[in-house]
């Protein structure tokens, strides 16, 4: 191994473990100033995300004007929470951009998914059925507003797999 093996420091994230600012492991947060009162606040950012993933209130240190300092067990239970919400938040967009039906039709018993795909020029969805097997059957690019239930996949399955109207 040599030492263009080995990362550069600009590859490397800087570890900052400060009172208001601790940076470790892909994530950094900061103690901030609650805008609504005279509280304060803590904002966990994923390194290279300029919003934070989880912004929430952060205690009064015992002089009751200043914050908390930040710890190793806060920051570890902060990452976790912000871990999970980047995590349902993920799960939310999924299940809005993925829809599936069974159905029976044509003597059969079919999966048909409508898969959105967000393009920011060219927005579609991709119609399929899978057989019973799962194996797939047929695949067609619709509008990504296509109502996908059980009477539309029907309709499609009994015309055959034409592109719908």
């Amino acid at each position: 191994m040599n030492d263009s093996d080995l990362p550069s420091e600009a590859d490397t994230p800087e570890t900052i473990k400060e009172a208001r600012v601790w940076a470790d492991n892909g994530w950094t947060a900061r103690v901030i100033k609650n805008e609504d009162d005279d509280g304060w606040a803590v904002a966990m950012y994923v390194d290279g995300e300029s919003e934070p993933a989880l912004v929430g209130p952060w205690t009064m240190g015992r002089d009751k004007k200043n914050p908390k300092p930040l710890d190793v067990s806060a920051f570890h239970t902060l990452v976790k929470t912000a871990s999970e919400v980047i995590r349902r938040h993920e799960q939310q967009l999924r299940a809005q951009l993925h829809k599936n039906v069974s159905v029976q039709a044509a003597g059969a018993s079919w999966q048909v998914t409508l898969d959105i795909v967000p393009d920011e020029f060219e927005p579609h969805a991709l119609l399929a059925a899978l057989d019973e097997e799962g194996e797939p059957v047929a695949q067609v690019r619709v509008r990504p507003d296509f109502k996908l239930n059980s009477a539309s996949a029907i309709r499609w399955i009994e015309s055959g797999f034409a592109q719908p109207s």
